[in-house]
């Protein structure tokens, strides 16, 4: 008779590290989807349809809205429905919400009778069959939009869910650092990818190629994933090493149930609302150096999307974001680690660390005047601390939530995100259009016209993350995880 391996003596898989890179790829596609509108706006739809500033910060804007409210209930979905096929369902409506972007134009040029693209690009600009051209546009772009954000609504709800099943939270931190750097890495691709493939092909293939991608995740999912216990590329000593949280809590008499907290529970439990706040006083700051970074460099130093100099520029802005935040998920380890600390308190030490780098866009704006190089470095800076504080705040909730009501509160937290994207990202175009036609009559800080918007906007970004961090601090002085009863 054979005996069962003793899982100490076995060496043990690290299949978690696949599942860690599954996540990574499907977040990568996840942004790269939400960057192709961004990358090709300026330079290549608005010549078609038309659009102002106001018209693309609306898009934008009811984008945030869209993705929002569905985040609110996306995490309850993915906590019903399980990460398997609720991760599944979501890549899939993303994925196919991004390639009808495409359709966009066929559509708006068969409303209008017009025969071409070429054709819609030629209506006079200002008069009213260019503004009708406009409207109906936008309305394409905003219904394509809410498929896209009900979509990738699903995706961090799912992958929080699926880190605190396969990592223990001592290493959830790096973990979700490294899925959470594809979004830094969808954005570092796609200045280098899109606007080429928009040049080469069209803006519409742009958005199906890219859009195909999450198809291949999928397959890639069905075949790879299932529960730790249940997967056939762990072994026992792995098993013991991702549920060595539980192993500990059962010894020390604590229990860790299963059963879901109701969804208006949630919010009786200050927990709830550090996540909601520190998100609502930070996503915004992500979302709008995301969707408004091309547009700043093609304002501000008439560099087009796909210029050689744009593209290195943008680049160069998330390499930094890439490298800086994966290097950022592992200070909270080194604190629980080496200092001792318990996971909370080392995550709230990391993040106030990480909520100085965006005090640095307050020099983006004023080092500009001397080279485009310096705003591109500065950003970075900022993207890096949002990425590396996003790791960690998202850690917040395994820390202290059971697992089954994980994705419930991901999702309401990143509800709050989506808002706070709207305010800024609706707020930005309305302000810039009206910066830019007030010329030298508006003024902030020593900028003029559209310059000066940018500076009201960097100001706010810069001590978002403080003020976050302080809320969050109050709320929850402690690490104080929720036990249910029953």
């Amino acid at each position: 008779m054979v005996s069962k391996p003793n899982p100490t003596r076995t060496q043990m898989t690290n299949f978690r590290w696949i599942i860690c890179a599954m996540l990574f790829f499907a977040t990568t596609v996840n942004y790269l989807d939400r960057q192709v509108l961004s990358l090709t706006w300026k330079d290549f739809i608005q010549p078609d349809f038309h659009w102002t500033d106001s018209d693309y910060g609306t898009i934008t804007g009811c984008f945030s809205l869209f993705y929002a409210i569905a985040c609110c209930f996306a995490g309850r979905f993915i906590d019903w429905m399980g990460t398997k096929k609720g991760y599944l369902i979501a890549i899939f409506v993303w994925s196919t919400g991004a390639c009808l972007h495409a359709g966009c134009g066929w559509v708006t040029m068969n409303v209008h009778g017009l025969e071409s693209l070429e054709a819609l690009k030629a209506v006079e600009a200002g008069s009213m069959v260019a503004l009708a051209i406009a409207s109906t546009s936008v309305y394409l772009f905003l219904a394509c939009r809410l498929i896209l954000g009900l979509g990738e609504a699903g995706n961090f709800p799912a992958a929080i869910k699926v880190t605190a099943e396969y990592f223990p939270k001592k290493d959830r931190a790096f973990a979700t650092s490294i899925f959470n750097a594809g979004a830094s890495v969808g954005a570092l691709a796609a200045p280098a990818s899109i606007p080429l493939l928009a040049r080469a092909w069209g803006w519409e293939m742009s958005f199906i190629i890219i859009g195909a991608l999450g198809y291949i995740w999928m397959a890639l999912w069905i075949f790879l994933y299932d529960k730790p216990a249940k997967s056939k590329f762990v072994n026992e000593a792995e098993l013991a090493y991702v549920n060595q949280d539980s192993e500990m809590e059962q010894k020390a008499g604590i229990s860790a149930p299963e059963k879901p907290i109701g969804f208006l529970k949630c919010f009786t439990y200050r927990q709830t609302w550090s996540f909601i706040v520190g998100k609502f006083m930070t996503d915004g700051v992500w979302w709008f150096f995301l969707f408004w970074a091309p547009a700043y460099f093609s304002d501000q130093y008439g560099y087009s999307s796909d210029s050689p100099q744009a593209i290195a520029l943008i680049f160069t802005l998330y390499a930094i974001c890439t490298i800086l935040s994966i290097a950022g998920g592992y200070l909270p380890t080194y604190f629980v680690s080496k200092k001792g600390m318990n996971p909370y308190a080392g995550r709230m030490r990391a993040m106030l660390i990480y909520a100085f780098f965006p005090i640095v866009a307050l020099f983006a704006q004023p080092l500009g005047q001397y080279s485009p190089w310096w705003p591109a470095i500065l950003i970075g800076l900022v993207g890096a601390g949002h990425q590396a504080w996003s790791a960690n705040i998202f850690s917040t909730v395994s820390d202290m939530f059971p697992k089954s009501t994980i994705g419930t509160i991901t999702g309401v937290g990143s509800m709050a995100g989506g808002i706070a994207s709207l305010l800024i990202n609706m707020g930005s175009g309305v302000l810039f259009d009206y910066a830019a036609g007030q010329g030298s009559a508006f003024t902030f800080m020593g900028f003029e016209g559209k310059p000066a918007g940018y500076m009201i906007i960097f100001c706010i970004c810069a001590v978002a993350y403080l003020a976050g961090w302080s809320i969050m601090k109050l709320l929850v002085p402690k690490y104080k995880p929720i036990i249910v009863e029953g």
